[in-house]
């Protein structure tokens, strides 16, 4: 069991359940998944560049990325159907929690000129999401072997049923949000 899951059990669960006044264990909102995309708009052309970008997040989250590709053609981004424009990595369990614990305390920190992560990036059903500008605030990225400086979407679901009590439910958790 990660540090991070047995913070969720030993003090997180309980101080959720003590503020929000819930009759039943099963009410208490938990982290379902985490989902990492990066979206690859110069593989139309380049088709090394979804390699490489699978290569960093394979690298980052520890699992294979799923490929993925254009549901609809666009005419204006010069789009077809079908055409590989992006990889994303789904985690849970465990290998969720220990991404959550580096992500928090180890990547975000290594931004330039951080103050925190922004806490009105709530969907309305207790999801958050947010961006990272570049790929190399992970330390399992080597400097060196990057052919181009990627963002990427993280989005962390959780179980809550309003944005409360998942900001609560994530800070209790670590995240940095700004004060």
């Amino acid at each position: 069991m990660s540090r991070l899951q047995e913070k969720y059990t030993s003090e997180v669960a309980p101080a959720l359940m003590q503020k929000f006044q819930y009759k039943s264990v099963m009410q208490i909102p938990k982290l379902d998944k985490i989902v990492i995309n990066i979206g690859v708009g110069e593989a139309k052309d380049n088709p090394k560049a979804i390699e490489s970008a699978c290569a960093d997040l394979a690298a980052i989250t520890g699992q294979k990325p799923v490929v993925t590709t254009a549901k609809k053609s666009v005419a204006n981004f010069k789009l077809r159907a079908g055409v590989k424009i992006g990889c994303k990595v789904t985690l849970r369990g465990e290998i969720m929690y220990e991404f959550l614990d580096r992500f928090f305390n180890v990547a975000l920190p290594r931004v330039r000129d951080f103050r925190g992560i922004n806490p009105n990036s709530f969907d309305g059903r207790g999801n958050y999401s947010m961006g990272v500008k570049e790929q190399l605030i992970f330390p399992e990225i080597d400097y060196d072997k990057i052919d181009k400086i990627r963002g990427m979407d993280v989005i962390m679901v959780t179980t809550a049923n309003t944005d409360e009590e998942a900001r609560e439910l994530l800070s209790l958790m670590g995240a940095p949000f700004v004060r």
